[in-house]
């Protein structure tokens, strides 16, 4: 993949490679009196990876190494957080892992790990634990790892990490260990951790949002709901309803600002500007009784905001729906025959254009693991 200016995008690593890497130098550290540059990771799928080290100290018998998140060109809160893990030896064999200051704790049932436990999710656990092979010597003394990470609670604050009951801190995460340029494996991953969190709450019913904006519109409008049924799936649009059939909701609500909803119509899976156009010579087709000069006005707009305007200004407000309508239509093939769906199209000013429902066929959902 390339940058705009021709040059192409680098790759980073993930927090869960960064505390591996940090534990493995501490444990050299341990080992060896002797702080290093760099060590070279282990990572899933039998390939290595090379991390620089900022520095180490030893005291007392345990040694703190510290390594700076490179996210690459990855737009990522994380990115040169300072990730490090302290090690020294236990009695009993074997590894002990835990979480320090600014590694979160989860809360809620639903994720990879249960209530309790550090968000240490499985695949960095596994990488630490295979990185540090070499001193965990069988039925010799073992090592007591601690991963920290400095302002991470305050890092966390950017994250969805509150609402998925990760708290005191960021998660350690990865599971390829490496960190693909505007790679969107990582939304859709806290996406379907955030359903999977809403149907552990026993919920039958999710809501998909755009943004916090529309989120908080939804919430007002659905005051019955709890706070977990409410899912940002920001531009995807197609991977949020696939998510959330696959996690086996009976109804997914939908709730939408004009501009998406238009490119929702369409019939496109993901919405983001930098990926799909905004064109609205279709929408003027889709609203039959709409005059001829206003339907010339929204196929000349260049924004959905003017093409609103065009609508409004004709008196003709109450077309609209149908906007909703060709959206839910789109969602019932992205989210299957089952669930049941509904739309609430909010215009900017935050009032409801639309509020429209498409029922389900009553297939018995597929549930997590189907």
């Amino acid at each position: 993949m390339e940058r705009r200016d021709g040059k192409e995008l680098r790759t980073g690593f993930s927090t869960g490679t960064a505390a591996a890497a940090a534990a493995v130098a501490a444990a050299r550290l341990l080992s060896e009196r002797a702080v290093t540059d760099s060590v070279e990771v282990k990572l899933p799928r039998g390939r290595t990876f090379t991390v620089p080290v900022d520095g180490g100290s030893l005291k007392d018998g345990t040694a703190v190494c510290v390594v700076v998140k490179d996210a690459g060109d990855d737009p990522d809160v994380t990115n040169r957080a300072r990730i490090g893990a302290s090690v020294r030896l236990r009695s009993e064999p074997g590894l002990e892992l835990s979480g320090g200051p600014g590694v979160g704790r989860v809360t809620k049932p639903g994720l990879a790990l249960p209530p309790g436990e550090w968000a240490i999710n499985p695949v960095p656990r596994s990488m630490i634990q295979e990185n540090l092979a070499p001193w965990l010597p069988e039925g010799g003394p073992g090592l007591a790892v601690e991963i920290f990470i400095e302002d991470g609670e305050k890092l966390a604050a950017s994250t969805l990490n509150p609402r998925l009951g990760i708290v005191g801190g960021l998660s350690v995460l990865g599971t390829t260990g490496l960190v693909r340029p505007f790679s969107n494996a990582a939304y859709i991953a806290t996406i379907d951790s955030a359903l999977s969190i809403a149907r552990a709450q026993g919920l039958d019913e999710c809501v998909l949002t755009t943004g916090g904006r529309s989120e908080g519109l939804a919430r007002s409008e659905r005051p019955d709901l709890p706070e977990e049924a409410f899912v940002m799936i920001a531009d995807f649009f197609a991977g949020g309803l696939k998510l959330a059939a696959r996690r086996g909701f009976r109804t997914t609500g939908l709730a939408v600002f004009f501009g998406k909803a238009v490119k929702q119509a369409a019939g496109h899976a993901y919405t983001h500007a930098h990926r799909t156009e905004m064109d609205l010579v279709p929408l003027a087709g889709w609203l039959p009784g709409l005059p001829e000069g206003a339907a010339a006005k929204v196929m000349a707009s260049n924004t959905a905001l003017a093409a609103l305007d065009a609508i409004k200004g004709a008196g003709c407000l109450n077309l609209v729906p149908e906007v909703a309508r060709r959206a839910l239509a789109s969602a019932r093939g992205f989210a299957g025959p089952g669930p049941d769906l509904w739309m609430r199209l909010f215009d900017f000013d935050g009032s409801v254009l639309a509020f429209e429902t498409l029922a389900g066929d009553g297939t018995p959902p597929v549930l997590e693991g189907g």
